[in-house]
């Protein structure tokens, strides 16, 4: 529809506008002249007066003749650029519509002989006449406006002038236009914009009312609305309101009447034509094309089961993407669907929900729906039975019968809320063992059909309180193995924890299955803890009860100094437990880092390597029962060891030298040839000290300068460094 077919078309017989003659001629006289091109909002003020003069043009009643003059749309500078386009009488409104949207503006504004050259036509001496002027400017040819309209008066039968001012501020040029009106018995309206123009022209012309009119297509009896583009007629008895159109849909305002419409589709050239009446509401008019879609057909049972599969039988195009759906009748989209790509019959599972729907081959491109089928889906049945009651963790028997679809599952849940707490797959069989929750309460057993969790059957159960008892010595050791005394239900997966005192978790623990008593480890650090008995299922706890975890301490025993990279007897006395060790740290490093270190089930004494650096550490013990914990120390000084090596200064490459050195000959070391500049542990040949010295060393076959190397084995450390040339020729 036109931006400006609103303001014309929406107008009815305004309350107090001044009556028209009813059986009088008129022409309406539009001003084309060069100011026209202004605009209102980025749009010429001639689109504007166009589009408003034709959509008024179909509101006017069929009985009142009109003509159409205008002037200034010719030349330039010519007060004589008048013509009266179409004589007044009963012209096809098409006809005044084209004539006014081909006007051009170019020229002057001779607005008073213009109205003077349509009364004449109006035989203005003879009968009764009404002349419409719509201009935007100032008269700029008749020197004397007024003076004319008086003498049009004067010698008129009956004249009438209305005079619409569009965009018009000039002072003078509305009092020329109120003057032309005042002489004539007419009315002088302005108009600002669209709406108001269209207002205006419907006050002085006595527009009919509008009602809004929508015309769509639909592919096919079945199908949907057509988006693409078509070609629309609209007549009224023998005039022509649309002719080819190009829209897919039209939409257009109507007065009160008989209309016939018709429709061509381009692509297939299918038409049809419909007759309707426009009353006082707004409607819109469907008309039915045939259908440009394939031919399909589908085939399935009256009736399912709900949460069933069945066969459907299909005929169609079976293009890339086409589907069977089972749909609810009256919505887009589907519940299930199954490629035609997977053949005939497709296996289609039915909706989990009893009720009306439909079989449909659906052609996936614009998703067109080309075949369709009823189908009853009936409920499925299910039952439940079991005890009405059962402790809290225990797995009870439940039977049950349904359909047993793919991922079925019997399930334990909250009443009133949706999901469930526990459940066990129907194809487990028919007696089935099901987990009851962890919390005593009232619950649901509930038969779920995998679709769409949909519930088939229910039945009540009370899950009740389980009892727990533990019994241990009040107090024990830090990190020691303490023996638990418990009864309970023993649950796979059940055990006995040692847990900080208002945390959850725990320290250690032991499963329940090592029997009772248990043994369970204690934590190293001293203080309240409690002992508890873990369900396994949500961590319950169904018996707790505190225990006073005393402190330990450590002696060691050993030597204040020792060479660095050398091991040392270490004498302990302390727990003693499974994973406790001996290590020896850096003074800064925690409790739980270590550079080397010896389990304490080795004995007392035990050996300890030490590092290989010099410097200040410790030697320490360390409970490890939960964390490390560091409960004796004691601190070692570690003196640097040194190291010789005595060969020559020259000899030739590629031959075998004969060597003897001195150092600390710790486990691992070893000498070594390497080029200078090298790092410490890289080598060209090497051989460990726990060969005698002397020894013999194979040289590399390139001359140059290289070191013979003491290497510390832990850490690659060298300790003595000597220079070694390798000549060409034997020295």
């Amino acid at each position: 529809m036109s931006k400006f077919r609103g303001a014309a078309l929406a107008l009815c017989l305004l309350p107090g506008m001044a009556p028209a003659q009813e059986d009088s001629r008129s022409i309406l006289v539009l001003d084309a002249s060069g100011s026209m091109w202004g605009q209102i909002d980025g749009v010429a003020k001639i689109e504007i007066a166009q589009g408003v003069v034709g959509d008024l043009l179909r509101t006017l009643p069929v009985s009142q003749e009109i003509g159409l003059t205008a002037y200034g749309h010719r030349t330039k500078g010519d007060c004589t650029d008048i013509e009266t386009l179409i004589q007044p009488g009963t012209a096809d409104r098409a006809a005044i519509t084209a004539a006014v949207n081909q006007l051009k503006p170019r020229g002057k504004t001779p607005m008073t002989d213009a109205v003077k050259m349509a009364a004449e036509a109006l035989r203005y001496t003879e009968d009764p006449a009404t002349v419409i002027l719509v201009s935007d400017g100032i008269e700029t040819c008749n020197p004397d406006p007024c003076a004319a309209a008086r003498a049009l008066e004067e010698a008129g039968v009956n004249l009438t002038v209305h005079v619409v001012g569009f965009d018009v501020s000039d002072p003078e040029a509305l009092r020329q236009m109120q003057c032309i009106a005042d002489e004539t018995g007419g009315s002088f309206l302005m108009a600002a914009n669209a709406s108001e123009l269209g207002s205006a022209l419907g006050e002085v012309t006595q527009a009919q009312p509008v009602y809004p009119t929508k015309f769509v297509a639909q592919d096919g009896p079945n199908g949907g609305q057509i988006e693409s583009p078509l070609i629309w007629d609209l007549r009224r008895d023998e005039e022509l309101i649309v002719d080819f159109e190009r829209d897919s849909s039209l939409g257009i305002d109507l007065t009160a009447g008989s209309y016939t419409v018709s429709v061509l589709r381009p692509e297939d050239e299918a038409s049809v034509e419909k007759s309707f009446t426009v009353t006082d509401t707004p409607q819109t008019i469907t008309l039915v094309l045939p259908s440009s879609l394939p031919a399909a057909s589908v085939s399935g049972p009256e009736a399912a089961v709900a949460g069933s599969t069945v066969p459907v039988t299909w005929d169609g195009p079976d293009a890339e993407g086409d589907y069977l759906a089972v749909s609810a009748p009256d919505h887009n989209g589907y519940v299930n669907y199954v490629y035609t790509r997977d053949g005939s019959p497709g296996q289609l599972l039915m909706p989990a929900e009893p009720g009306e729907y439909e079989l449909r081959y659906v052609m996936r491109d614009g998703r067109h729906t080309l075949a369709t089928q009823a189908i009853t889906v009936t409920a499925a049945e299910a039952t439940l039975d079991a005890e009405s009651s059962a402790p809290i963790g225990a797995s009870i028997p439940v039977t049950w019968s349904g359909p047993d679809y793919d991922g079925d599952y019997i399930g334990v849940s909250e009443p009133g809320k949706n999901g469930y707490v526990n459940y066990t797959y129907t194809r487990e069989g028919n007696t089935l063992n099901l987990l009851m929750p962890p919390t005593p309460g009232t619950y649901e057993l509930r038969y779920f059909m995998k679709q769409g969790r949909t519930v088939l059957a229910t039945r009540m159960i009370e899950v009740t309180e389980l009892d727990a008892t533990l019994d241990f010595a009040p107090t024990a050791a830090a990190g020691s193995e303490l023996p638990v005394t418990w009864t309970g239900p023993d649950y796979d997966g059940d055990y006995i924890a040692v847990s900080e005192v208002g945390e959850k978790g725990y320290v250690n623990y032991t499963y329940t299955r090592e029997g009772a008593p248990l043994d369970l480890t204690l934590p190293a650090e001293p203080g309240t803890y409690e002992i508890r008995y873990f369900m396994k299922q949500g961590r319950t706890i169904l018996a707790s009860q505190t225990i006073e975890v005393t402190e330990v301490n450590a002696a060691l025993d050993v030597v204040a100094e020792a060479r660095a990279g050398a091991s040392v007897l270490v004498t302990w006395d302390g727990p003693g437990h499974e994973r406790d060790y001996v290590s020896v740290a850096a003074t800064d490093m925690p409790d739980n880092k270590y550079i080397f270190y010896t389990y304490t089930r080795e004995g007392s004494p035990l050996l300890l390597k030490l590092p290989a650096e010099p410097g200040t550490y410790e030697v320490r013990y360390v409970s490890a029962s939960d964390r490390p914990t560091v409960i004796g120390r004691k601190s070692i000084d570690l003196k640097p060891v040194e190291a010789s090596i005595d060969a020559p200064e020259q000899i030739p490459a590629g031959s075998v030298l004969g060597l003897s050195w001195d150092g600390p000959d710790f486990k691992g070391d070893y000498i070594s040839i390497a080029k200078v500049g090298e790092p410490d542990n890289k080598y060209i040949s090497y051989r460990y000290t726990t060969e005698d010295s002397p020894m013999v060393l194979k040289l590399p076959e390139g001359p140059g300068r290289y070191e013979l190397r003491y290497v510390i084995g832990q850490g690659h450390r060298v300790l003595y460094r000597k220079p070694i040339e390798l000549t060409y020729e034997p020295q």
